[in-house]
């Protein structure tokens, strides 16, 4: 199969996935206590005599007995931008064909981020697009049309086909992506976090930098517990690589087993104690779970 067509298929099952997603959460959503959230687009009036009936509910006339008209806004509710760290590490673990069931982190944000734009657009909000890596390699400001929301399922899916061993540059792409987000916006990042050669200081001072623009920002951290957390390797001779800089290491997983997991959870807890002072939303994402989380975080967002 050509690789066009392999990006073709591709493009396909990422559409499908992120409406398997959300309709498999919206049907959830109705029997769990967040089924006050809304996924309908209008809003109502009083029908006023003499205008056209077109938008008449006649639904809810049956319920009320009262004429009321269905408006749908000129401008979409909300604007959210979507940004996603596209570095090697981000492309752990390695997988031969992505599926719902077997997804790596970068697969993981890829599937999420269609299944929040999936959401976007039922609720009529704009959505917009950041990638980085060692650089700014993608920017599409936030928009609710069709065509858009087509043009970033490409860009996600061609994200997925770039396997470069690239470093992580969250500091410097974040003050950028700042710079370009004028209006006041919902931002939500997908990140693992791992970043060799920047302190987090300065990675945090990247993230004040989108919520001094008034933006309600969103970290979902971005990880494959089985091993980056719990270590669950078997006791033999194995040589650990970082993807990003290409440095490795021989041991046996055992004999640091214990320290590794202490060290993980200081570090996971030291992001949500600085995203809390920071007033950072800090979401912990297990490529593991599923995407209820990450919608449920959207909805909530939207109400506030």
């Amino acid at each position: 199969m050509a690789f066009e067509e392999v990006k073709q298929l591709a493009f396909n099952n990422l559409g499908l996935f992120a409406k398997h997603v959300v309709e498999g959460f919206i049907t959830g959503m109705h029997k769990s206590p967040f089924h006050g959230f809304s996924v309908e687009f209008a809003e109502h009036r009083a029908y006023n005599t003499g205008e056209s009936t077109r938008h008449l509910d006649w639904k809810l006339y049956a319920k009320t007995d009262k004429l009321y008209v269905k408006r749908y806004e000129e401008e979409t509710n909300l604007r959210c931008h979507i940004i996603i760290d596209n570095s090697a590490s981000m492309h752990y673990p390695k997988i031969m064909v992505p599926s719902l069931e077997n997804l790596n982190k970068i697969s993981f944000a890829a599937v999420a981020s269609a299944a929040l734009m999936e959401l976007l657009k039922r609720q009529r909000d704009a959505v917009g697009l950041s990638i980085y890596s060692d650089a700014y390699d993608y920017y599409a400001p936030a928009k609710g049309s069709e065509r858009h929301h087509r043009m970033l399922l490409n860009r996600l899916v061609s994200m997925l086909f770039d396997e470069s061993k690239k470093a992580t540059q969250t500091y410097d792409c974040l003050h950028l992506i700042a710079e370009k987000i004028h209006r006041r916006s919902l931002v939500m990042l997908f990140t693992d976090m791992f970043q060799a050669d920047k302190q987090d200081a300065e990675l945090f001072d990247a993230l004040r930098h989108l919520k001094y623009n008034k933006h309600d920002v969103v970290l979902f951290h971005t990880f494959d517990s089985k091993t980056e957390v719990n270590f669950e390797f078997d006791n033999t001779p194995k040589q650990f690589v970082d993807l990003e800089t290409g440095e490795h290491i021989n041991l046996f997983a055992d004999n640091i087993k214990t320290q590794y997991q202490t060290t993980i959870a200081d570090y996971f807890n030291q992001l949500k104690v600085r995203c809390l002072q920071y007033k950072i939303d800090y979401v912990p994402v297990d490529i593991n779970q599923g995407f209820e989380h990450i919608l449920q975080t959207y909805l909530i967002s939207r109400k506030q």
